[in-house]
């Protein structure tokens, strides 16, 4: 809409003059928008990797241009500059190229998912579901997931191998290397495979990079799950400080109802990968999560930054973007029993429902949590079943029982490391849970209508595991388990204590007891206690 003024002749002409005037000066510049650490991060790229990696024609620089990583992938390739070739970076440099590198030439989410575990640093892996060639070729020193993290070119897979070969020439003879021809299968049919199966250019990469963004910034709920201690849960407080950095406030309740707050840091790269760092309740701790595509979800593990095997799965929810059931303590329900049930979420509201057989009595609820007292009448039909908060459902959540047929020890195969000490590596422990299952209808184990019971409260011990282990005595040596299934195994270095003087390692069986009535029931698991590992990278 154009709007016409009549005024003076005068005041028009004094108005020009003064407009006039004011073109005529040197205008002040708007102030420039401030750095983001992605900015400085391909700035340094520039300005330090173009010493050694050639820029070509179309802007991308060799070797670098035609590789992608996760940020732990980025930043072990950093550290292989450091370490080989006398590359010098801060911490803040470092921070600032893995920032820039993953969001240009990062993992779509899809790509990441067959191998979070190794970026949550979960314990006591073992990698199935590959090629067998394939993990005898490549996953004999590292994990497999090392392997897949990774995108590259056919070109850069054989210069993987030609570094590989070039770095560590004694690969060629090791175990699962010299019953084969290495040399030609490695330059061969495994690059042919690497290719094939992790290229460069890929359309879920292509998709992502087009995809919405989304801050974090506000409230969320979370709950987590720690084996041996239970459910933690509370609120995270989101405020993005710069680009895609943020400073994230806690409040936490444990399952012994004490409560933790604090702050940390964090960084999201490549749009969903959440990197958390700092004092979580004493402890120096890391996050590692993935958000999900909507940006309301946030899985992943949190983990103590010297000690990664202990840790907690988690998920958080965005307050106001839905509701959910995120966890269900108590999910053993006997039959002719009460007992009492948590249930952990986020916009909880409206009855609660158990199924025929069950009767529940709320004693205690709000949004995130509702606490309700169970009764079980004896003859509620058996097995695994939903339960229902108003709307929702969370699908095969607790178990009805009337006894338990055996005990699963998880893991069923751990490992622990000798540490401290006085030396500069710290112990590995070993976490272990009691499961209680049930036989099912047909009273047979290991058949279709087996149904897990849940984690239960057990008598743990070890024993050696054959008679090599019984002969050095290593159940007295190895280390010790706590009442919670905390392994912690002994002290580094030579014990003169022992036979040959040697450490502490050991081959044991992990031992549950749980009273069931009147019955005894037992699960065991083996362990392998060993050295010291003395390198710990991002992706094992």
């Amino acid at each position: 809409m154009i709007r016409t003024y009549h005024v003076a002749f005068a005041f028009v002409a004094a108005i020009f003059a003064l407009v006039l005037t004011a073109c005529d000066e040197e205008q002040e510049a708007p102030p420039a928008a401030e750095a983001t650490l992605a900015d400085t991060g391909r700035e340094l790229v520039q300005a330090i990797c173009t010493g050694c990696h050639v820029k070509r024609d179309d802007g991308s620089l060799s070797r670098i241009s035609f590789g992608r990583r996760t940020p732990e992938g980025w930043d072990m390739t950093l550290v292989r500059m450091m370490n080989f070739h006398g590359l010098s970076l801060t911490k803040e440099d470092r921070r600032a190229i893995v920032k820039y590198l993953s969001d240009t030439q990062g993992l779509a989410p899809s790509e990441t998912v067959p191998f979070r575990y190794a970026l949550e640093r979960r314990p006591n892996i073992i990698e199935s579901g590959q090629d067998q060639t394939m993990m005898e070729m490549c996953a004999r020193c590292h994990s497999f997931a090392r392997v897949g993290l990774q995108r590259r070119t056919k070109e850069e897979w054989l210069n993987l191998v030609h570094m590989h070969v070039g770095q560590w020439p004694t690969i060629e003879y090791q175990a699962m290397a010299r019953d084969r021809d290495w040399w030609d299968d490695a330059r061969g049919r495994v690059v042919d495979d690497l290719a094939r199966a992790f290229p460069l250019d890929d359309p879920a990469w292509a998709a992502w990079q087009d995809a919405q963004r989304h801050a974090l910034t506000g409230k969320w709920r979370f709950v987590s799950y720690q084996p041996g201690q239970g459910y933690h849960h509370g609120t995270l407080e989101f405020t993005e400080e710069s680009k895609d950095e943020y400073t994230v406030h806690f409040d936490s309740t444990g399952p012994d109802g004490v409560a933790v707050s604090g702050d940390y840091n964090g960084i999201l790269y490549t749009g969903f990968e959440w990197r958390g760092r700092g004092d979580f309740g004493g402890q120096p701790g890391r996050e590692v999560a993935a958000l999900s595509e909507d940006g309301n979800l946030l899985a992943g593990r949190w983990f103590h930054a010297e000690r990664p095997e202990m840790g907690a799965l988690f998920e958080a929810r965005r307050v106001g973007s839905g509701s959910a059931i995120m966890g269900v303590d108590g999910e053993a329900l006997r039959r002719g029993a009460e007992t009492t049930l948590v249930i952990l979420g986020t916009g909880l509201s409206g009855e609660l429902d158990l199924g025929p057989g069950i009767t529940t009595e709320v004693t205690a609820a709000s949004e995130s949590q509702i606490t309700a007292r169970v009764r079980v009448a004896s003859d509620a039909a058996l097995g695994r079943r939903s339960l229902r908060v108003g709307s929702l459902v969370s699908k095969d959540a607790v178990a009805v029982f009337d006894r338990i047929d055996r005990v699963v020890v998880t893991p069923d195969y751990a490992t622990a490391r000798v540490g401290g000490n006085g030396g500069a590596t710290p112990i590995q422990a070993a976490q272990f849970e009691a499961v209680a299952m049930h036989n099912g209808a047909d009273g047979e184990p290991g058949t279709a209508d087996d149904f897990r019971i849940g984690v239960v409260d057990a008598e743990w011990s070890t024993a050696p595991w054959n008679e090599v282990a019984a002969e050095m005595n290593d159940d007295k040596f190895a280390g010790v388990i706590s009442p919670a299934g905390l392994f912690t195994p002994g002290k580094a270095g030579p014990n003169p204590a022992r036979v040959y003087g040697t450490n502490n390692a050991g081959d044991l069986k992990v031992i549950a007891t749980v009273q069931d009535g009147d019955r005894t029931v037992t699960g065991e698991a083996h362990l392998i206690v060993t050295v010291q590992r003395w390198n710990s990278p991002p992706i094992y």
